[in-house]
């Protein structure tokens, strides 16, 4: 595990400290953008160059949530499982012990606080207080340059915000630099209330996005030099969803963490229930999705270039290259990371696909639980558990596929569970006896012991017997000396989820029409009849959306569902305090050590993860840095 030392001063302190520099001197070993290790702010806003690269700087501290060893989202909870002990990959074992339950006080895994993987996302506040400084001492630089990179360097500064105040709660606010004067008081910073840091947020992206006349551009419009910088959609985008998870019961109405307070005495969380925070959220969510529509955005269909694809996979490939297509139309800020974006990731996530190559650099290791697979509807649009045509019952029992069984290899026997699904299911995932599309052809997933999707040796294999096939772009080819990885940006935020935050919001004010409205267009995406159709027709709940309770249920199961192995899951169940039921349900995959249809198809029992409620919601501050600062106060129950 990488960490940062702190030595005798807390990074945050230390991190002020710098603040106060006039000088990069005691901070210069942040700060990679001075050539020739002339370390001054003179030379780094001497001119229109050396400034743009310190911007590059602040967006360098963007966390890279495209590796699944170093965004928690991806292996930290419940949609992926892996083996145990790990044997290899060890510098980066931190999400998998927080699936474990094994987060601690004293070195707390992913610490964005204090630094993981050699970043803190402090240093990215203060880089970006920095710049803001000293962007207008650049005398080459144009004045429309000056106030776009002034908005990005302000949003920036509120998505790192945004970031430490989703995984800490109360967090302090660094909006200004402070002086190299300052006192050793002035330096030991309290934690500020949650509704204070969440309108400190908004304030800064409404002061650069809220209006049309924001400096940020619409598009982006030089796509070999730009891709990947803020858009005014983008800003919007984050927004409403910072304010979505602030009206969610996480922070809104919640007295688990009542008695969490500031040392003299001020409340962090407000545990009264705000009705307006879901009103402000709609507001918010229906703004990002007009901006983003009018510069363009809508949501993806696949168009083949080349050849035909039959009706099911046209749709499967809906799904997948909503994700996996490079800067595609659904697409409103993905992240590209320096080095190999999205490299591994797919790589994690692909298993052997051809009986007759096998390449190393395939580890297909990123195993969803079999709970993922019971989470996608069945083929008419509603639950597995609620569809009166579907045999739940028999879901376990094997069956063998026939020529009108989509997504099964014709002839192959494999459970119930595997049959008749929604298109979304076979999208975006894979399991023995599945087929793989791929541009240079279709696969069979064979995955009982020996076979060549399956465990041949003590790594590189699905503890679960699934495979995450969403995130694979149908672009990657291999043979057994090389392989060959198309790269994509990682959707941050893409349009089908801002779908999903405004209907959540519409819900919850009263207004179910415009809820289903836009849950009905990623359902027509995905091959699916309404939700008003699809319930009344199929489910033993024919009424269930006609109600704010049942329409919310529903809404988090389609969102549950159009997000997964996205990143959404892990904090969704976190602001909808869902956590402790679902995640502290125990890990099931198949017998993947048996080579018999009878014996793989087994259920078999993996692990029995540990969720502690009110204390896993945020991750702990490190206790060291209680001592050094004793104006900072711990987290609820650690």
């Amino acid at each position: 595990m990488k960490h940062l030392s702190t030595n005798n001063l807390s990074y945050l302190s230390r991190w002020l400290l710098c603040l106060a520099c006039s000088t990069l001197f005691a901070c210069n070993k942040y700060l990679d953008i001075v050539p020739d290790n002339v370390p001054t702010l003179d030379h780094a806003f001497s001119n229109r160059l050396e400034a743009e690269k310190y911007l590059f700087t602040c967006y360098a501290y963007l966390p890279q949530d495209d590796h699944p060893d170093k965004n928690p989202a991806f292996s930290g909870g419940d949609e992926a499982w892996t083996y145990w002990p790990m044997t290899e990959d060890f510098f980066f074992l931190d999400p998998y012990n927080i699936a474990r339950g094994n987060q601690n006080v004293a070195q707390p895994y992913m610490n964005y606080w204090d630094g993981y993987d050699g970043e803190s996302l402090w240093q990215g506040i203060r880089a970006c207080n920095i710049f803001l400084e000293n962007i207008g001492n650049v005398r080459d630089l144009q004045p429309y340059e000056r106030d776009r990179w002034t908005a990005e360097a302000t949003f920036l500064k509120a998505y790192f915000h945004w970031y430490l105040l989703r995984m800490y709660g109360p967090i302090p606010i660094a909006d200004k630099n402070l002086p190299i004067t300052a006192s050793p008081e002035e330096v030991k910073v309290h934690r500020q209330p949650v509704d204070t840091v969440v309108s400190y947020i908004a304030g800064l992206i409404d002061a650069v996005a809220g209006s049309e006349n924001s400096a940020l551009p619409a598009k982006i419009t030089s796509t070999t030099t730009e891709l990947g910088r803020i858009t005014r959609a983008a800003a919007l985008a984050i927004k409403a969803r910072v304010l979505v998870t602030a009206a969610s019961p996480l922070f809104n109405g919640n007295s688990d963490f009542a008695g969490m307070k500031n040392k003299n005495g001020q409340p962090l969380f407000n545990p009264q229930y705000d009705a307006t925070k879901w009103e402000k959220a709609r507001i918010a969510c229906k703004q990002a999705i007009d901006v983003a529509q009018a510069a363009g955005s809508k949501l993806y269909y696949f168009n083949p270039t080349v050849g035909t694809v039959d009706p099911a996979t046209k749709i499967e490939m809906n799904i997948r290259n909503a994700v996996c297509e490079k800067w595609n139309s659904e697409l409103i800020w993905g992240q590209t990371s320096a080095g190999a974006p999205t490299y591994w990731l797919q790589t994690y996530a692909c298993p052997q696909l051809d009986p007759n190559v096998f390449n190393l650099n395939l580890k297909g290791k990123l195993a969803p639980p079999l709970k993922m697979a019971e989470l996608f509807y069945t083929r008419n649009g509603v639950p597995v558990e609620e569809d009166r045509t579907w045999n739940y019952a028999a879901r376990y029992q094997l069956r063998t596929a026939t020529a009108k069984d989509t997504g099964i290899q014709e002839g192959y026997r494999t459970i119930g569970l595997h049959f008749e699904r929604e298109p979304r299911f076979y999208a975006d995932m894979a399991f023995d006896g599945s087929t793989w599309f791929m541009k240079n052809g279709n696969y069979n997933i064979q995955s009982k012991l020996e076979q060549h999707s399956g465990k041949k040796q003590s790594r590189l294999y699905s503890v679960t017997g699934y495979y995450t096939k969403k995130i694979v772009n149908w672009n990657l080819v291999y043979n057994n000396t090389s392989l060959e990885v198309e790269a994509y940006p990682w959707p941050i935020i893409r349009l089908g989820d801002l779908y999903l935050l405004y209907a959540e919001a519409s819900n919850e004010t009263g207004k179910p029409a415009d809820a289903l409205f836009y849950l009905n267009q990623l359902r027509a995406r995905a091959g699916l009849a309404t939700i008003e159709y699809s319930w009344s027709t199929y489910s033993a709940k024919p009424t269930k959306y006609s109600t704010q309770e049942g329409l919310r249920d529903i809404i988090r199961q389609e969102r549950t569902i159009e997000m997964a192995f996205e990143g959404s899951r892990f904090w969704d169940l976190r602001r909808w305090k869902t956590a402790p039921q679902v995640l502290n349900q125990p890990v099931f995959g198949w017998d993947i050590l048996q080579s018999t249809y009878e014996d793989y198809n087994r259920r078999v029992f993996l692990y029995s993860p540990r969720f502690v409620a009110p204390r896993d919601y945020f991750w702990p501050i490190r206790e060291s840095n209680l001592q050094i600062n004793p104006n900072l106060v711990q987290n609820t129950g650690w």
